[in-house]
């Protein structure tokens, strides 16, 4: 299994402390003699890191490229689908998709179409659990607008959520990303907004299960 290089810092960080609460639980329990207990609590700290470094796992994707599609930027499932008024950059009503990304979920983010990058944001801001509808606005975010060979812009949020504290975004304006290429991480439970233009034809109903970078979420409008 390959691991993101995201996720280095705190699984080495977790194994040392489930190492030194191991340590610390066997010189208390070995004089009390509680070896079952002991074993319980090996288990469950094996299963707590296992689980941490199960998180940041790195899947092998077929690399798909279609100018016409949108494809999912994150696994999870879709929340909402409606149109609304975009008023950060493109001031302009889109259709938005959001998915949201369980704990147990890959957590790499890819980009949904290619193209260049022409806006690029970071928001401090809340944590509000990331199925809230505020989230989109009012939690910590970045904004990223990916302007196609068309001259289509599709703008994406990733948006943390209640327990995820750290988003990880590889773009930068200006450069040129090709459709289904890594963006970026969210480190624990979160969400991703994808707005595309309003006349898109919308390819994933609201509770469908998608795949980041290999379901398509909607058909661009033809020019």
């Amino acid at each position: 299994m390959k691991i993101n290089k995201e996720g280095y810092k705190i699984i080495l960080v977790s194994g040392v402390v489930c190492s030194l609460i191991w340590w610390l639980i066997y010189h208390l329990l070995v004089e009390q003699a509680s070896v079952s207990l002991l074993w319980v609590s090996t288990v469950l700290l094996l299963l707590f890191w296992f689980f941490i470094v199960a998180f940041f796992r790195e899947p092998r994707r077929v690399l798909i490229h279609d100018s016409e599609l949108v494809f999912s930027p994150c696994d999870g499932r879709v929340v909402v689908t409606e149109v609304v008024m975009e008023n950060e950059y493109l001031k302009k009503e889109m259709l938005q998709i959001s998915i949201f990304m369980s704990i147990t979920n890959v957590h790499m983010n890819w980009v949904p179409v290619g193209g260049v990058v022409e806006y690029f944001k970071y928001h401090p801001g809340r944590f509000l659990v990331a199925w809230h509808p505020k989230s989109s606005t009012e939690n910590e975010r970045t904004t990223t607008v990916v302007c196609t060979p068309s001259g289509e812009k599709v703008l994406f949020r990733q948006i943390a959520g209640l327990i995820a504290r750290r988003i990880v975004s590889y773009m930068k304006v200006g450069n040129s990303v090709d459709q289904n290429s890594v963006c970026g991480f969210i480190k624990f439970g979160s969400r991703v907004d994808v707005l595309i233009p309003k006349d898109s034809e919308l390819l994933v109903e609201l509770g469908d299960g998608v795949v980041g970078s290999q379901t398509p979420i909607a058909r661009l409008p033809k020019k």
